[in-house]
């Protein structure tokens, strides 16, 4: 084997939980600062940071308004660490979240700082996946939610919700994850927005008339709902 292909990065599987806060734009800069530690701190006391830590399964990156968790290993730590962090916002309602989840390929990189980081499209999905939702949402892929599925634990957590078109016309079909006091039941604002189009139809028509106008000009085309 020739050297650059020994010293080329290598493609692996991570679960990236992508966390961010709502509404974070809007926030003084002091109060910005102030939310990013709450988060910081909420995260990194859960378990399953912790332990995905201490066997070295985990990088963070931070992504100016949350971060990026991705993990190797079990598939299960992702979503032990959003179900964690989400019961503990519970009692911290003035820090409203959304959180997106999905496995994919990526590659271990250096950033301009010669930091280690990650990129890949299991990083960009996961970004997508978590755009798509509200506040108080997990939202995760469905390849993510199929190999979930496969404990018996996780099945009353997952409620699908169809295929939706995200940024540069990719279609990610998302599964939102709750239970009683975890998560957001109600469907993502994009998801609900076109359902409801259903009880008018003339509105539906000119809706779907213009969208399909506009994504034409992009040079794709779908009947989907759009998360962008």
């Amino acid at each position: 084997m020739q050297d650059d292909e020994k010293t080329r990065p290598r493609l692996e599987i991570a679960h990236v939980l992508f966390i961010d806060i709502v509404g974070y734009s809007k926030l003084l800069t002091d109060e910005q600062s102030e939310a990013l530690q709450e988060l910081n701190q909420i995260v990194r006391n859960t378990e399953a940071v912790r332990e995905a830590e201490a066997a070295a399964h985990l990088i963070i990156l931070p992504t100016g308004d949350g971060m990026a968790l991705a993990f190797t290993g079990s598939v299960e730590r992702p979503a032990e660490c959003a179900l964690e962090v989400s019961q503990a916002l519970r009692a911290q309602p003035s820090l409203p979240v959304r959180m997106g989840i999905h496995s994919g390929p990526v590659q271990h990189v250096r950033d301009a700082n010669t930091r280690e980081n990650i990129s890949g499209v299991g990083i960009n999905i996961a970004r997508r996946v978590m755009d798509c939702g509200d506040a108080g949402h997990i939202l995760v892929s469905k390849r993510f939610a199929d190999d979930l599925a496969q404990h018996r634990r996780w099945q009353r957590y997952l409620h699908g919700l169809g295929d939706v078109e995200v940024k540069h016309g990719v279609v990610v079909s998302l599964v939102n994850l709750y239970a009683e006091t975890i998560g957001n039941p109600a469907p993502p604002a994009c998801v609900a927005g076109y359902d409801a189009l259903s009880l008018a139809p003339q509105r539906a028509k000119d809706f779907l008339r213009l969208r399909a106008r506009s994504l034409s000009s992009r040079g794709c085309s779908s009947h989907l709902p759009l998360c962008q």
